[in-house]
């Protein structure tokens, strides 16, 4: 009813008219960084999103690069959605520039026409880029492409308005809030300003939980989103228009929240669909989001834990999966409306870095690839935590999840400088009647991580066979022991590790590691013994000095 609902509104605002000015109102400047690299791919033709690249080319006699054969979804949204202006800004060159007006039209032509280009999140993402970059492609263009791209403009912010609240429970509906305020503001429409200003804060609450984290618990999502709530708050303060009191609040909040996922590299953890992203830029957005306070050691309602003690820092995934939203999958340009749409079957896996070194990781994501590929890194196996008879804790689905944990239940305690963390969840109970507890202890020296993964069955109580993957960074040099006992582990700075295990033979396996560009990597593998129910391990800090040390 709802989607009907909506899709009259937008029916009937497309029947009134459109007033179309000469060139936006009011001067944008979109403030985030492109990548040059990028941008000279996209002079090639090829756009490159998320780790997948695929052809986005001019004047082909097809639609490629626009139409549902080009790539995946989530490619063609970023696509659509003009992410790429700021990776050819970058560029600084004329030709860049060019390139820019140049695929502007061929959209116009050839990909307007697309369902995935009236997403509302779409919309929303293109109007900004268009304005953000107005002085860049189409200030010194000739005047029919400049009308052109205003009249769409015009069009968009209309049916954008009509649109709203979008109907995506995840942080694309806070993309189509702002990308409709810039507009109102470019347009001067006071009445969709009005509008999207309506909506607001009741889409700030329901965006963020109380403790700051985004509801798609992506520390990637959580980056976006803070942009997001930083240029609405821009938008907003250069319009006149005083923001709603708890925007200020929020920011105050999910500023911290972002701090909790950063690694000593000031990169973040590889949780739920988060890639590598540039320390410079998380700066950038801590400093204009002008954010106080520090990390905070857990996000309760988000679902994260952090442990730091000396140099060493866990990062722990200890929440439920987000809600889903199976049933509207495809309603709009067949992109996921649910905030599980990029969320891995990782529960409890945890990352562990040593001052600026990752030692634990998961193997990252390519959420704008294929399903195959997409989805081999959301598996539990691609995540550095327990997988029960080779079954994955989440039922991965192209919207989301089907079958998830629903009971994940965590609690903390410290003592004299160390820290202790108990956390289960309940993903297996359905398939399996089993329960995976975690424990870690971390020692006060920061020198001494210890674990204990048991697994819980009822019935007959059989224990069905289970391993535990600790994927290591590229840059980790692992080796085993002759009797299989434990792997040692050195770090780039020459600093040495040692894995062990009692209940379970140790092994080492390839691994990859999907943070960037692909690169081959190892894990440890721990494998249950016939019967056991309890693995317990420990990595602790050696010297790599002598060549029997360890």
């Amino acid at each position: 009813m709802i989607n009907i609902l909506r899709g009259a509104r937008q029916k009937l605002a497309r029947l009134r008219p459109v007033r179309v000015p000469e060139a936006p109102a009011r001067a944008f400047r979109d403030l985030w960084p492109g990548d040059a690299a990028r941008g000279a791919r996209l002079l090639r033709g090829e756009f490159e999103t998320a780790g997948t690249a695929r052809p986005l080319r001019i004047g082909l006699g097809g639609a490629e690069g626009w139409d549902v054969a080009s790539g995946s979804p989530t490619w063609r949204a970023a696509a659509h959605g003009f992410a790429w202006m700021r990776d050819l800004r970058a560029l600084g060159t004329d030709a860049a520039r060019l390139h820019a007006r140049a695929l502007t039209a061929d959209w116009l032509t050839r990909g307007a026409e697309e369902a995935v280009a009236d997403a509302p999140e779409v919309m929303g993402a293109r109007l900004s880029a268009w304005l953000g970059h107005w002085d860049f492609f189409a200030a010194t263009a000739e005047d029919q492409f400049r009308r052109a791209v205003m009249t769409r403009m015009a069009q968009d912010a209309r049916d954008l308005s009509a649109a709203l609240p979008a109907e995506a429970e995840h942080r694309g509906a806070l993309a189509a809030l702002k990308g409709a305020m810039a507009a109102a503001i470019a347009l001067e429409e006071d009445a969709y300003l009005q509008r999207a200003a309506r909506f607001l804060p009741a889409e700030i609450d329901r965006q963020f939980h109380p403790d700051g984290g985004h509801v798609e618990r992506s520390p990637a999502m959580q980056l976006l989103a803070l942009q997001d709530l930083i240029e609405i708050r821009n938008l907003m303060h250069g319009a006149g228009v005083e923001p709603p009191p708890h925007l200020a609040a929020l920011l105050d909040r999910a500023a911290p929240a972002l701090r909790l996922f950063r690694h000593g590299d000031g990169g973040l953890a590889l949780f739920n669909g988060t890639r590598d992203e540039s320390s410079a830029l998380i700066d950038l957005v801590l400093t204009q989001g002008q954010a106080r306070g520090r990390a905070p050691f857990d996000l309760p309602e988000t679902g994260f834990q952090r442990l730091q003690a000396g140099r060493t820092l866990i990062i722990a995934d200890t929440g439920a999966p987000p809600a889903g939203r199976a049933a509207a999958a495809a309603s709009e340009g067949g992109l996921p409306a649910g905030a599980d749409r990029f969320a891995h079957a990782g529960t409890l896996a945890f990352e562990m870095s040593v001052g600026r070194d990752r030692l634990i990781v998961n193997c990252g994501a390519a959420p704008a690839a294929e399903e195959a590929w997409r989805d081999a890194l959301r598996a539990t196996a691609a995540h550095s935590t327990l997988i029960l008879s080779d079954t994955n804790s989440a039922e991965l689905r192209p919207e989301g999840l089907g079958r998830r944990p629903e009971q994940v239940e965590t609690a903390r305690h410290e003592s004299a400088g160390a820290q202790w963390l108990e956390a289960s969840h309940d993903g297996w109970r359905r398939a399996f009647g089993a329960l995976h507890r975690r424990r870690l202890y971390l020692a006060e020296s920061g020198d001494d991580l210890r674990g204990e993964d048991m697994v819980e069955v009822g019935g007959d109580g059989t224990v069905r066979p289970f391993t535990l993957r600790f994927h290591l960074h590229p840059g980790v040099v692992a080796s085993l022991l002759q009797d299989e006992s434990a792997a040692l582990l050195r770090l780039p700075s020459g600093i040495g590790w040692k894995l062990r295990a009692k209940g379970a033979r140790v092994s080492l396996e390839e691994s990859v590691y999907i943070g960037g560009e692909p690169r081959r990597s190892q894990q440890v593998v721990l494998t249950a013994e016939d019967g056991e129910a309890s693995v317990q391990w420990a990595i602790t800090r050696v010297s790599m000095a002598g060549p029997g040390e360890g």
